[in-house]
């Protein structure tokens, strides 16, 4: 069970602090219910109830310093992941960003910079699926690791490029 004051990533909200743990007073709801309420940490003015036996939405604390260094270092282990069936490209995209997995993200973002790559070098445009689903890849990955790592989260992106890509920024 997580405690006030706790980041965790919850769902595709993002990153939230838990800021109440205990019933919540709103008519109509089991006051023997314990609940999580959550400020998401990037947007603003907003609240999150759940449950804390809530098993449909992924909720797990987030990453460490020190959990989020050694992760950076292993970003040249993460590859991308294989799309066997171009019909199913987008479902296998929603289907990463729902586990909240930092890992199978960079997985995910790899294997979407890989085919903008691809189809820039064709004279192609970025599909606007491929375009939303990296900006909510980096978006996700960006925020756990500036709470992580103590940056600004416009600060990360840079950071990451850097050691994903080999590349300054």
């Amino acid at each position: 069970m997580f405690k006030v004051g706790d980041f965790v990533v919850y769902g595709s909200n993002g990153v939230c602090r838990i800021t109440e743990v205990g019933p919540i007073d709103c008519p109509g709801v089991d006051q023997t219910k314990i609940y999580y309420t959550m400020t998401p940490c990037y947007i603003r003015d907003s609240s999150i109830f759940t449950p804390v036996d809530n098993e449909r939405v992924v909720i797990r604390k987030v990453m460490s310093e020190d959990e989020a260094k050694d992760f950076l270092e292993q970003l040249d282990n993460i590859k991308a992941m294989p799309v066997e069936e171009e019909k199913k490209r987008e479902l296998l995209y929603k289907q990463a960003l729902l586990t909240c997995e930092p890992a199978i993200i960079v997985s995910l973002i790899k294997t979407i910079y890989g085919r903008m790559q691809e189809r820039l070098s064709e004279g192609k445009k970025v599909t606007s699926s491929d375009a939303k689903y990296f900006h909510i890849a980096e978006d996700s990955l960006y925020g756990e690791l500036a709470i992580s790592l103590g940056m600004k989260k416009d600060e990360v992106g840079p950071y990451v490029h850097e050691r994903m890509y080999k590349v300054a920024v």
